[in-house]
């Protein structure tokens, strides 16, 4: 039934008989047994949480006004409603309303909201683009699932809505919606930096789909069907990728796309930053435009499973992928742990794409939502941060998440692949450019990645991809002491699996105060070195929640050093209460001095309370004063004894971390203890400072005091974090913030570990910084001028691992020689090792191939040389002779072509007859590129090179014609296969029997 067209299931059923199959879900494409439960697991999960959730929709009910309400579109709920109302298994219990109740709020929420929208004639809402028409699109679904319930009236209302939207919408052409302020697509040429177009360009679309769904046969469908498509393709538009991609889309060709909305290393940024919440926003509005076409039992419009540049944004998600299935965020804080915002994204990956990844994390994230949706508050779904509307969107997105998986069933399941499996997929390393200010790198053991964008600036650690360890988001500093710092150099490197053999990064900054660098290991592992940009440096904030059913949260966090552990007790959510006591003191002014404040709102405080011993209160009599306020939130409401009104910086102060609260007692007084009672924005750091006068201030207590100190270099942080540290200063837990080096600016190095702290693997390298961590050794040059030296690395019981480039075998290790440019930072995994006497000198080309010198003597050495993987074998070494070692099984990483593993286009969707051209630069001698008929392929290295070189390899066959183009900007192209180029493209005249392209290679 899931293929009938909608006509002629409306025929067979007639029209009563189709609207009370709608009603209960078994219109095509929503087709389940009589009686049915939730198709899959994680569909019953959803289930579940909409159940509970509706306790939380019954809490807005506006009983005088007997709806929900139309405050940030609340009444947006029906859609969950109708989707429990329309399923078995409803459970009042659950719910915390019986059925017929909720049946009642909902239809008359929805005859309300029917009326009062402007495209049926009201003046309430609806029409505006951004936002109602993501809205409306939820109420349309709402009505459909409950068309038999609703009264004439209401259902030609809703019509007018769907219709009336289309017309409207079609009628601006590619012109902004007057209604919706600075909201603007910029037209079909769109946007990308600080802010992506593809966000506007999906509402544009969304607004189109429900009249496409529901009235195909209007007589305006077919130019509203134009308008969806054209938003839609141009939605991840980039030309680079769109021009080289002739493949049609709902008979279009995608080369027509005309959008920049996407920066060329496929990453979205928008508010400024890079936000995957919105480079989710291609498949969250494919999830509500796809669940009305399947609803209706329409054909989906081709453009939404087969979406341009999709899939090379999909890769982008895939490298942020939290363990929860959720995307990673360092330079957004208000859309983190989004979780019932994130599902639909990942369930039309799954359920409409068929991907296994998705869908294995879709029932990650799935697991997480009910151990999240208990904790408080509790039963909301999209908690900790983003906005009020987010509330009954997310419970419209998770009831069609639902859907999408009743849809799916009558398909086949999709089945996930296994985590293991998709760490392996995910895991890989891109540099995204300066621009976005993003160097990420996900390896099957932990996320990684350094951060310039301004304001956000950080290098971020996440072993085991746990978002909910280290606090990762938006203006909360990691390692470096303050996203504030200003980047005046950014050197980044990054190693491909595919060239060198190991995925990796290193990224070196230059701030004002020195220099810090960040290398990131295939084993998870990072290493961090510093000349002391700041004091109080190597920070790590760390989740510590009550919150069971997710890993690591379980009430506490232990710290373990050498000196002993301790467990902090998770803060009661949204509260906390700082009590301080000191020696008694006589002052007239107490105060509270900032010197850290919350990263994102500054500081507020509800109660600021002065007291002698347990007698009274004596701020309440006095004059309050602050370092600014809020309108409305003055400082004289922090002494006022009212537990609802609060003092709280001004909004421009925010990041100020001297923001002061004081109070004049009216009188000398004897004075030995302090209460402060914070709102969310609480003070990370403080000082309570007391005066005679109000002019000389002496500290009478700090806040917080270190639960532990450690000055022996070694920590562990919950049996989730391992980190040896070396240099001057301590290590400290201070509530929930681990500093690294505690104290005045100083150089130091710390390795990073996805598991128990190992012994410093820091070496001895003059003027770099050095270490040997998990066997790679990381080489850091942190200053601004060229260094030469030697790095004396240790051995393992008489076995000595050997790394590109010259060094010799001594009684204790190697001593390597090294030359690093400016900033520079190296990565070198062990290429080879060795077992054999001091004084053997080796020179690593490459891990196939060492030059081995015996030392002088008179008699010939045997040495034992294993290649990193390989097989061992023996060499004899003739006295002061060099002896070129060979292993011809072995792949000679680094390898010097610069086309292996490059994003290719056209990507998917491709030309029918085209394989993908991916295959011709994947070091894959079984795997080629078939090109189809008169196919063209085009490699982007991601930077402008100097070509020296193109070859291509056929498989046997007739090779057909073939030129070679190179461009410098993806757009204008020339017949050449030398000179100055970023993008190269063979051109093909293929024609069926033809050989295939196995490698394109290029060298520079």
């Amino acid at each position: 039934m899931g293929e009938l067209d909608r006509r002629q299931a409306l025929r067979l059923l007639g029209a009563g008989g189709a609207a009370a199959a709608l009603a209960s879900g078994l219109l095509p494409g929503l087709a389940r047994a009589a009686g049915g439960g939730p198709p899959d697991p994680v569909a019953a999960t959803y289930l579940r949480v909409l159940l509970r959730h509706t306790r939380w929709a019954e809490q807005q009910f506006d009983s005088v006004d007997g709806t929900y309400p139309a405050r940030d579109f609340t009444f947006a709920v029906v859609l969950g409603n109708a989707v429990l109302l329309t399923r078995d298994g409803y459970d009042a219990t659950v719910a915390g309303v019986d059925r017929e109740t909720l049946r009642t709020h909902t239809l008359a929420t929805i005859r309300r909201f029917a009326a009062s929208n402007r495209l049926a004639g009201g003046t309430e809402w609806g029409r505006k683009l951004f936002f109602d028409t993501t809205f409306q699109s939820y109420f349309v679904l709402a009505a459909r699932l409950l068309w038999t319930d609703l009264d004439d009236t209401t259902r030609q209302h809703v019509e007018r809505i769907t219709a009336g939207q289309a017309a409207y919408t079609t009628a601006l052409g590619t012109g902004d919606d007057p209604d919706s302020g600075s909201w603007t697509p910029h037209g079909l040429l769109g946007g990308h930096v600080g802010d992506t177009k593809l966000e506007e360009m999906g509402v544009y679309a969304q607004s189109l789909a429900p009249a496409l769904a529901w009235a195909p046969a209007d007589p305006r469908a077919g130019g509203w069907r134009a308008a969806f498509g054209a938003w839609s393709r141009n939605e991840a538009g980039l030309p680079a990728a769109d021009l080289a991609n002739p493949r049609l889309v709902d008979g279009r060709p995608i080369s027509e796309n005309t959008a920049t909305n996407l920066y060329d290393s496929f990453l979205v940024e928008n508010h400024g930053s890079f936000g995957p919440h919105y480079q989710e926003e291609l498949w969250r509005t494919s999830g509500r435009n796809a669940m009305h076409f399947l609803a209706a039992g329409t054909p989906l419009p081709e453009v939404l499973t087969a979406q341009p540049n999709g899939e090379l944004l999909w890769r982008t998600m895939l490298l942020m992928t939290s363990d929860a299935g959720e995307p990673l965020m360092p330079m957004v804080a208000d859309r983190e742990h989004l979780y019932g915002r994130d599902v639909i994204p990942l369930a039309f990956r799954a359920q409409v794409l068929g991907d296994r990844h998705a869908a294995r994390a879709e029932a990650d994230l799935a697991a997480r939502l009910e151990p999240y949706q208990a904790y408080a508050p509790a039963d909301r779904i999209t908690k900790f941060s983003g906005e009020p509307k987010y509330e009954p969107e997310a419970r419209a997105e998770l009831a069609i998440s639902y859907l999408l998986h009743e849809w799916r069933a009558q398909q086949g399941p999709v089945v996930p692949v296994t985590r293991q499996e998709f760490d392996a997929h995910a895991a890989g390393a891109a540099d995204f450019g300066p621009g976005p200010g993003l160097l990420a790198h996900r390896s099957p053991a932990a996320w990684a990645a350094t951060v310039t964008k301004p304001g956000f600036v950080k290098f971020a650690w996440q072993p085991h991809h746990d978002d909910w360890l280290f606090v990762l988001g938006g203006a909360n500093p990691m390692l470096l002491p303050s996203t504030n710092l200003a980047v005046r150099e950014r050197h980044a490197t990054t190693y491909a699996k595919i060239r060198d053999g190991f995925d990796g990064t290193v990224g070196v900054l230059r701030f004002d105060t020195g220099y810090a660098a960040f290398a990131t290991l295939p084993t998870g592992a990072a290493v961090y070195a510093s000349t002391g940009v700041a004091e109080g440096e190597g920070v790590l904030n760390v989740h510590n929640l009550s919150m069971p059913g997710v890993p690591g949260l379980d009430g506490d966090r232990t710290y373990t050093a050498v000196e002993g552990s301790v467990t902090l007790k998770a803060p009661t959510p949204g509260v906390r209460t700082d009590d301080l006591t000191f020696a008694p003191v006589t002052a007239r002014y107490v105060r509270m001095l900032g010197v850290r404040p919350d990263p994102q709102y500054g500081y507020s405080l509800w109660a600021f309370e002065v007291r002698d011993g347990e007698g009274p209160d004596l701020a309440r009599g006095g004059t309050a004063s602050a370092s600014s306020a809020s309108p409305g939130k003055e400082a004289k409401y922090a002494v006022d004894g009212d537990a609802t009104t609060r003092w709280a910086v001004s909004t421009s102060d925010r990041p100020r971390a001297d923001s002061w609260l004081a109070v004049d007692l009216g009188a000398p007084r004897t004075v030995d203890r302090v209460r402060l009672s914070w709102e969310a924005a609480a003070g990370r750091q403080y000082r309570v400072e007391t005066s005679p006068d109000g002019v000389a201030w002496t500290t009478a207590a700090t806040y917080p005091v270190p639960a532990l100190s450690s000055t022996k270099g070694r920590l562990d942080i919950d049996g989730r974090a391992g980190i040896t540290v070396a240099g001057p200063n301590p290590i400290t837990v201070t509530a929930d913030r681990v500093t690294l080096s505690d104290g005045p600016p100083a150089p130091f190095v710390a390795e990073l570990y996805p598991g128990p702290a190992k012994a410093s693997g820091r070496v001895t390298a003059g003027a770099a910084e050095a270490t040997v961590t998990d066997g790679f050794l990381v080489l850091l040059n942190l200053s601004g001028a060229a260094v030469t030296g030697t790095a004396t690395l240790p051995g393992d019981r008489g076995t000595r691992r050997l790394y590109r480039g010259e060094q010799t075998v001594t009684r204790t290790g190697t001593e390597f020689s090294y030359a690093l440019a400016a900033a520079e930072g190296r990565i070198e995994p062990p290429r080879f090792t060795l077992t054999g006497p001091a004084g053997v000198k080796a020179v690593v080309r490459d891990a196939s191939r060492v030059e081995l010198t015996a030392p002088a003597g008179l008699l010939p050495v045997l040495v034992t040389v294993t290649p990193d993987g390989g097989r061992a074998r023996p060499v004899l070494l003739p006295p002061r002779r060099t002896v070129p070692v060979v292993f011809g099984d072995v792949r000679p990483y680094p390898l010097a072509d610069r086309a292996l593993g490059r994003t290719t286009f056209p990507a998917e969707p491709l030309p029918p007859g085209m394989s993908s051209p991916a295959a011709a630069v994947d070091d894959d001698p079984a795997t080629a590129w078939r090109p189809g008929p008169g196919g063209r392929m085009v490699v982007d290295f991601g930077a402008v090179l100097e070509v020296s070189a193109v070859e291509l390899a056929w498989t046997r066959g007739r090779v057909p014609a073939a030129a070679v183009e190179t461009s410098v900007d993806g757009v204008t192209y020339a017949t050449a296969d030398t000179g100055p180029a970023r993008y190269v493209a063979v051109r093909t005249r293929w024609k069926p029997g033809d050989a295939s392209l196995v490698r394109l290679s290029v060298r520079t």
